[in-house]
């Protein structure tokens, strides 16, 4: 790619050498100039493909005190990550980007910005707020990049994302990243986009290829315990997802309560606590995370083994979502999601939404009969030793 020395000495020493398909299709029309509008499966490299030509971009611009490259993402957690990664590759002699989101100090975000940052990573709502109190300026943006577009967009933000845009100067640059083009995206870059290049990876309905999915049918009694015995036979991390934020907090302490290293992160947490979480578990001190959908999408942690979906998703394409944070960049991942009573029926629903067949596993008798006990006086570990390996 026609990079600079520097940058691929950059991304040489933090091991990408060699770029994915969305990377290889983005990359050189961004470079361009050229507004880009780019559908891909989760896990593909979709950060980097924006990240590395905004840094080639700015180096041969030069020195400037003003926000010229704007990235507007849907949560908090997928902000932090963007602006680790563009620390990581820019130049000596950039300003550091400014991080605009709450639940972190607001001080110290007026502050970077009045340092003279040239790059903004924001969620919709703090950046609207600072706008609103005239704490930014965006009037010399020239590159503005929607990140997880669709996730935006079913949170709510678009009326903040079109007064955001409506501040913005009328000559630009503009990339839209996304994993699904639903109406309500097409609609949104409509707008705000001039002739995209367009770039569409694979099926973004549809898991990456490289994910094993099963389900297993249980009664509701036995979903707990077959939850531990799925973590007693997992090496690697597993990234467990609930549906509602109560759920979560109980289903991390009972883990917790069994012996198992689990963190927890929704809605209701302090950004302390859920940056605490997430570092936790991409470092390997937490075995388990146990997530809302706020993880869905807001999260990217390398090697993920496992995703099991304890409760089902409200939406068809939150299953791809979810599903999406393992099996990352080629690897191999797998998903198991627990299902009971009228859980069955929906999901089927999910697979006929999203045209997928998932296979059915089953539990052995042996951890039929001995559930209710197990949950009451029986550690997992000491099931896993009496039954073996349980399921067919």
């Amino acid at each position: 790619m026609p990079l600079s020395a520097g940058l691929q000495q950059k991304l040489a020493h933090f091991q990408f050498t060699t770029p994915t398909p969305v990377q290889v299709s983005a990359i050189p029309p961004a470079l361009e100039g050229k507004d880009v509008l780019a559908t891909a499966q989760t896990g593909t490299g979709k950060t980097l493909a924006f990240l590395v030509p905004v840094i080639e971009r700015l180096a041969a611009a030069g020195a400037s005190r003003n926000v010229s490259t704007l990235i507007l993402v849907p949560t908090r957690e997928l902000a932090m990550q963007v602006h680790e990664q563009y620390e990581k590759l820019r130049e000596r002699k950039a300003a550091p980007a400014a991080l605009v989101i709450g639940g972190m100090s607001e001080q110290r975000q007026i502050q970077t910005l009045r340092k003279g940052a040239t790059v903004v990573v924001a969620t919709p709502g703090r950046l609207e707020d600072f706008l609103r109190r005239k704490l930014v300026d965006l009037r010399h943006v020239k590159v503005l990049i929607l990140d997880e577009a669709d996730r935006m967009l079913d949170m709510g933000f678009l009326p903040a994302i079109r007064r955001i845009v409506a501040a913005l100067p009328r000559e630009r640059q503009t990339m839209c990243f996304s994993a699904t083009l639903e109406a309500s995206v097409a609609n949104l870059v409509s707008g705000c986009m001039k002739d995209p290049v367009r770039v569409a990876m694979g099926s973004t309905s549809k898991p990456a290829e490289t994910v094993e999915l099963h389900a297993f049918e249980v009664p509701l009694a036995e979903k707990s315990a077959v939850l531990r015995h799925l973590l007693n036979d997992e090496k690697g991390q597993t990234l467990i997802f609930a549906r509602t934020k109560h759920g979560t907090e109980r289903l991390a302490k009972n883990l917790v309560r069994d012996g198992f290293a689990a963190a927890m992160i929704h809605g209701d947490r302090s950004q302390s606590q859920r940056t605490g979480a997430l570092a936790g578990f991409d470092q390997g001190k937490f075995q388990v995370l146990v997530a809302t959908d706020v993880a869905s999408r807001g999260i990217h942690v390398n090697n993920v083994a496992h995703v099991i979906n304890y409760d089902l998703p409200q939406i068809p394409e939150d299953f791809i979502h979810r599903v999406g944070r393992t099996g990352r960049m080629g690897s191999a991942g797998r998903a198991s999601t627990l299902v009971s009573g009228a859980e069955i029926g929906a999901l089927r629903s999910i697979e006929r939404a999203l045209k997928l067949k998932i296979a059915r596993r089953q539990v052995s008798s042996s951890l039929r009969m001995m559930a209710p006990t197990v949950q009451n006086t029986l550690s997992t570990r000491t099931l896993s030793r009496m039954t073996g390996e349980v399921f067919s």
